[in-house]
């Protein structure tokens, strides 16, 4: 604490438990008492009918903004981790398959299929791909080294690690979303509820069992190793946010909408063509999409998250609806919401530059931790193809993972037929996947500045360059004002 004789503090609060946190500098804005004082108040006071009548009953939701946790997740599949990070207003980190080998880790098996003929087939998939995993690894480092011999200014185990994280770049391509991972997390007490109530109201057996692990740990004292580690011993801790635990459940909007959407979608979209691959007109990985009609924006982007076609075609469509057709997209989207229901990301609309990006899962798994943007994804399928990795073209070695991933492909085509939610955890990294991102132009600076540099992964470093072209193309004065790299501008050493 300091002070002088202006009285002006700057205090800093050890840590509390985040109900009670929240709780105090709640009050602390309500009162002219110190922050000393309203956290005394607090202490003596009852933070449970504080969170019910202000939180739950009058929606007073900014004051959870006020309360934060660290939750970690353990041996979850690459899948949930994806999805666990959805939330816009979140921070939080996941175990990385650029810089760690994966080929001990297990795989997620979804609970319904274990026993049966089906977890065979899948996993007689995840072996092949995990078996591949391997074989190119260590031929992809000698490569590498043969091509980047170690300066004599490296250390040896820097070398040896950068080359290796260089050859996880390329064989991750193989990894599959059933892949295990760990990822921990530092959120408000307002995200931690949109994230409950999210998980529970999946249509992934997984996700809604972490959203009842997640409920249940939020009505336990949270684990204190650090203390422990200090010597703070035999201290009761208070539960984690109980009252939030107690309270947490699935929203009907949430459950339904996307189902709902898909269905209408079907019908809606039937002699459009938009349903067949063979019909799309040649795109580009990156389009950036010429301004248009905010209510045809917002119904093309319904439709873009329920199909897999890209959004130029699906908004040529749109364009040529009655306002009716258009009216009626909007009523599916919202006959179930609630009154206090938030409207689903994808009536988020309005941005200046909106961008429909095809790439490979895994670089935009690394794209997708960008928060200040909208990011609208289609499912994961294995429709679009897959993408290979330049470096083992380059070291012959690209033979063998095209005939991993065209088996797998046609095995995860025959897994789909038995079981939709197996075939999904199956696909590969290397399989691409489109997404709209729609951004303001501070961020479509940042992302091509940053995701375009010789550190980054050549996929995403490819995606940020032409984002940067398209910009310059279609507005000159802008384009200039963005710093990006190009992709033939390589430092394998550099990370």
């Amino acid at each position: 604490m300091n002070q002088d004789q202006s009285g002006r503090r700057v205090v800093a609060i050890g840590p509390m438990p985040p109900e009670k946190s929240a709780y105090a500098l709640a009050r602390y804005s309500r009162s002219p008492d110190s922050i000393e004082r309203s956290i005394a108040w607090v202490h003596g006071h009852s933070s449970e009918k504080f969170w019910e009548q202000f939180y739950f009953d009058y929606g007073h939701a900014s004051i959870a903004d006020l309360g934060h946790v660290i939750i970690c997740f353990e041996e979850i599949s690459e899948l949930a981790a994806i999805r666990l990070e959805d939330e816009p207003l979140w921070d939080g980190q996941a175990k990385s398959s650029r810089y760690q080998n994966f080929a001990s880790s297990r795989w997620f098996i979804p609970g319904h299929i274990r026993g049966s003929e089906t977890e065979a087939v899948y996993e007689g998939i995840l072996r092949s791909l995990s078996e591949v995993y391997r074989l190119l690894h260590d031929p992809l480092i000698s490569y590498l080294s043969e091509q980047e011999p170690r300066p004599e200014s490296m250390k040896p185990a820097d070398y040896q690690r950068t080359i290796a994280a260089r050859a996880f770049d390329a064989t991750r391509y193989l990894l599959p979303l059933a892949a295990k991972t760990n990822v921990g997390q530092v959120v408000s007490i307002r995200t931690l509820e949109k994230q409950i109530t999210r998980l529970l109201s999946s249509r992934l057996t997984e996700l809604r069992a972490i959203g009842e692990e997640l409920k249940d740990a939020c009505g336990r004292p949270p684990v204190n190793i650090w203390n422990e580690l200090c010597g703070q011993t035999g201290v009761t801790a208070d539960p984690l946010a109980p009252t939030l635990a107690r309270h947490a459940r699935e929203n009907v909007y949430q459950e339904s909408v996307y189902s709902d959407m898909a269905r209408y979608a079907k019908e809606a979209l039937r002699g459009t063509g938009l349903d067949q691959p063979e019909n799309w007109d040649a795109v580009e990985s990156v389009e950036l999409i010429e301004a248009h009609d905010p209510l045809d924006e917002i119904v093309a982007t319904l439709l873009y998250r329920v199909t897999h076609a890209p959004y130029r075609n699906i908004l040529a469509v749109v364009r040529e609806w009655s306002e009716k057709q258009k009216q009626d997209t909007l009523d599916v989207a919202t006959k179930q919401r609630g009154p206090y229901d938030e409207l689903v990301k994808e009536f988020r609309s309005g941005y200046a530059f909106v961008f429909d990006v095809l790439m490979d899962i895994g670089a935009w798994r690394d794209l997708h931790r960008h928060r200040r943007c909208q990011q609208v994804q289609q499912n994961f399928t294995t429709l679009h193809g897959y993408e290979v990795p330049t470096p083992l073209v380059a070291a012959g070695l690209d033979r063998e993972y095209r005939q991993a991933m065209d088996a797998v492909r046609h095995d995860i085509e025959l897994l789909k037929k038995r079981d939709q939610e197996a075939s999904l955890y199956a696909i590969p990294f290397g399989f691409k996947v489109r997404c709209l991102f729609k951004m303001d132009f501070a961020e479509a600076e940042y992302i091509a500045k940053l995701r375009s540099g010789v550190k980054g992964h050549w996929s995403y470093r490819t995606v940020a360059w032409k984002m940067k072209q398209k910009m310059a193309q279609r507005y000159p004065v802008l384009g200039m004002h963005m710093q990006a790299t190009s992709p033939d501008i390589e430092d394998t050493l550099h990370r």
